[in-house]
């Protein structure tokens, strides 16, 4: 196993993502094996770091994940690395109420691996003010260590000389300054960054990126902060493959899939056959299971309601084997999308909800969810670690009786969540682990 380090900051936006890709494709193009993680449920910048790395990037969250199976993806990460980057979600120590390093947050993950945190700094707007923040994140929690700090949006030399000034009395490495620059930004749209396979200039931004970290990042500084990433070995619980040729889509529209879970899938003996509902693509008729991931159908619902091969694929699949949507999946299975113009677009009807993204309202956060019979995700009475995150709001709920009761990450009871008819299920729950039984 090789070294690793943590990218965190103080909040969202201030930078995490900009300096992960570059000093990943940085080191990647110097010959290094690197490798990405990313703290907390997050889909869209895994794709990115991916892209960067050459190699998936799980998900490594101490709130869902059982430490063992926390264990289990950080070593499988590590085995092969001569570098491990794990960005941080939101800010480095942000999470929830909970038992000591089970709250996902980043800082859980410092302390268990013993890792390095290099702490972004936007110093936009302030100079001095920047050391009593990272002043303040050095003395949170003496088992994160913070390692050094990259300062981001500087807006000239003598700005970076103030914030520079200021650190030395912590004392506290600056191992790098990036200046305010709008070309750097990645764009975005209503859940988060725009998807990686979605732009076609991805090489020449990452190209970009490489170069920046060259001329703005110590990057020899950052390497040689990392410390030993070791990890012990164990068997750990997965969620259980929901067949043994699983039809999965994947598409613009269908993207969302965590590499740990599809990792166990292939594990525990499975095979995962690729389709495109929006290339109007059937699942195959030698699979017996057909996953519809979470990804972005809505803005795409003209041309899923016009895939005849697919509908007629999905309705003649659904008729003998089991189907599940999480998500936008589960958006799809259902009778109604209608899009934020109001346009209602039929969908498969093998649920009989409607969704709507007229009135947009965020849902999001952890979810614990108990099932009620069994269904692709498991079987009734198992309970499963997860989240929501959408904007879509259920404007019709059907008369299907529901998959799952559910309650938040601090246990307060949500009520009955998702559908099941028949070999067809789907929620928009975002399975990430099982919790195990204890005996």
């Amino acid at each position: 196993m090789g070294a690793g380090l943590i990218v965190g900051a103080p909040y969202s936006g201030a930078g995490k993502t900009t300096v992960t890709l570059a000093i990943l494709a940085a080191l990647r193009r110097r010959g290094i094996a690197v490798r990405a993680g990313k703290s907390g449920p997050d889909y869209i910048d895994p794709a990115f770091h991916a892209a960067a790395s050459g190699f998936p990037c799980p998900n490594l969250d101490s709130w869902a994940m059982a430490p063992e199976q926390l264990d289990a993806v950080t070593r499988g990460l590590a085995e092969a690395a001569e570098l491990v980057v794990i960005e941080s979600a939101m800010g480095l120590f942000d999470g929830v109420a909970g038992p000591a390093n089970r709250t996902g947050a980043a800082s859980d993950l410092a302390a268990r691996y013993r890792l390095p945190v290099l702490l972004v700094l936007d110093v936009a707007g302030q100079a001095q003010s920047a050391a009593a923040v990272a002043r303040g994140f050095m003395r949170h929690d003496r088992a994160v260590k913070i390692a050094g700090v990259v300062l981001n949006r500087v807006g000239s030399e003598r700005h970076r000389e103030s914030v520079t000034e200021a650190l030395v009395a912590l004392p506290l490495k600056v191992l790098g300054s990036i200046r305010r620059d709008a070309a750097i930004a990645v764009p975005a749209r209503h859940l988060g960054l725009v998807q990686a396979g979605e732009q076609g200039d991805l090489g020449e931004t990452l190209r970009r990126l490489a170069d920046l970290a060259e001329g703005a990042l110590d990057l020899d500084g950052i390497l040689a902060e990392a410390a030993p990433l070791a990890v012990a070995g164990a068997a750990a619980a997965t969620l259980a493959p929901p067949g043994r040729r699983i039809a999965l889509a994947e598409d613009a529209a269908f993207s969302f899939v965590y590499p740990h879970v599809v990792a166990g899938w292939r594990a525990a003996g499975a095979e995962i056959v690729r389709f495109s509902p929006l290339a109007d693509e059937a699942p195959p008729d030698a699979c017996d299971c057909c996953w519809l991931p979470g990804g972005y159908p809505e803005l795409h619902a003209a041309r899923l309601a016009g895939a005849k091969r697919f509908r007629a694929g999905m309705h003649r699949f659904a008729a003998t084997r089991t189907v599940h949507g999480e998500c936008g999946g589960h958006m799809v299975l259902g009778r109604v999308l209608e899009d934020d113009a109001g346009t209602a677009h039929e969908m498969l009807g093998l649920l009989g909800h409607a969704t709507s993204f007229v009135r947009r309202r965020l849902h999001l956060g952890y979810r614990e969810a108990r099932l009620l019979e069994d269904a692709a995700i498991g079987k009734a009475g198992g309970v499963l670690r997860g989240h929501e995150f959408h904007y879509a709001c259920t404007s019709d709920l059907g008369a299907d009786p529901p998959l799952a009761l559910l309650s938040d990450a601090l246990g307060r009871e949500l009520g009955p969540a998702g559908g099941r008819r028949g070999h067809v299920s789907g929620s928009f729950f975002h399975a990430i682990a099982p919790v195990p039984e204890r005996g």
